[in-house]
């Protein structure tokens, strides 16, 4: 069971090696919210994203062999394993699908992993990694379904709540669940928690409406970040009991992705500007004086060369995987 008491230890544990991340509140109209936006940046954290938390919660939770670590990943998982095993001294393997962005690819050599690219999509990648863990005796660290990852994944809600105590809803982007299911045992219904879900990757609408897990095929412009085919098990009875989900368009994606970028300044990866994207498309409306914040933005940091005349870059190819 995954509780506030394990995600405070859980913060205590990896205080030294991750970053606590600011917090900025923009006035009432920003983005067209009717009242104020709080955008929690996670571009900030260690590989430009909230994986760090996990991937450092899992490797020092166990003991990890000499094989090291193997994880598979859309790239943002990957990196935050990669990079935790570099910080902390062990060997990692790192399994990606085809449509994952050589940029990404690149990212993870350069943290010193030993890169797999296998397979049309996570779930593939996932498979040859299991059979890697098998053959090699590597310890996996799961990108969004094991408990110790989930915990680190929750410590962004503890942390956010100590910087915005005050907030009424919370809008995170899904993939396999991770970590809005990390944040969800840290709330636990004390807010109102919205998973935004790209239409073309619907995993936790469609688990919500079966009752169970189910099977998804996934695409468009998010999924190699927000393509995991299944929800995790270990967040479905969080989701089912705190959460509710909207979806959006590739479309309304692209457009958060602009606004980020016009408004802030602020470079966007397709998953990164899911959540935004629910409430710049009205897939979301909150009420005047509602106040909203945007967990998910993790906003990844490309190279300058791939920004071309200073636009938003958009992958057109899975956050969670």
């Amino acid at each position: 069971m995954i509780t506030p008491d394990l995600i405070e230890q859980a913060a205590k544990r990896i205080q030294a090696v991750v970053r606590q991340t600011p917090i900025i509140t923009l006035e009432s109209g920003a983005f067209g919210a009717p009242g104020q936006l709080t955008l929690k940046l996670e571009l900030l954290q260690h590989t430009g994203s909230f994986k760090a938390r996990g991937a450092f919660n899992r490797l020092l939770s166990a003991d990890v062999p000499a094989a090291g670590v193997v994880a598979a990943s859309g790239g943002n998982h990957g990196a935050a394993v990669a990079y935790a095993a570099q910080q902390l001294g062990y060997p990692a393997a790192i399994f990606v699908p085809q449509i994952t962005p050589m940029v990404k690819v690149q990212r993870l050599r350069d943290y010193g992993a030993q890169v797999t690219v296998t397979g049309a999509a996570y779930a593939e990648a996932f498979a040859a990694s299991q059979e890697y863990a098998s053959s090699s005796g590597a310890m996996m660290v799961h990108a969004y379904d094991q408990a110790e990852v989930l915990i680190g994944q929750g410590t962004t809600g503890r942390e956010l709540e100590q910087q915005a105590p005050k907030l009424d809803t919370l809008l995170v982007a899904v993939g396999g669940g991770g970590f809005i299911g990390g944040i969800a045992a840290w709330y636990r219904g004390r807010i109102k928690l919205i998973g935004v879900e790209p239409d073309n990757a619907p995993t936790l609408s469609r688990a919500l409406q079966a009752g169970q897990p189910v099977d998804v095929e996934v695409s468009g412009i998010a999924a190699d970040s927000l393509g995991a085919r299944r929800i995790g098990t270990l967040m479905f009875p969080l989701a089912q009991q705190y959460l509710t989900t909207v979806t959006v368009s590739d479309e309304a994606i692209q457009s958060a992705q602009q606004a980020l970028w016009q408004k802030l300044r602020l470079v966007a990866e397709p998953g990164g500007a899911t959540a935004l994207a629910a409430l710049l498309s009205g897939a979301y409306s909150p009420a005047p004086g509602e106040r909203v914040a945007s967990a998910e933005v993790l906003l990844d940091r490309f190279e300058p060369a791939s920004l071309p005349r200073c636009s938003v870059r958009v992958e057109l190819a899975a956050r969670d995987a």
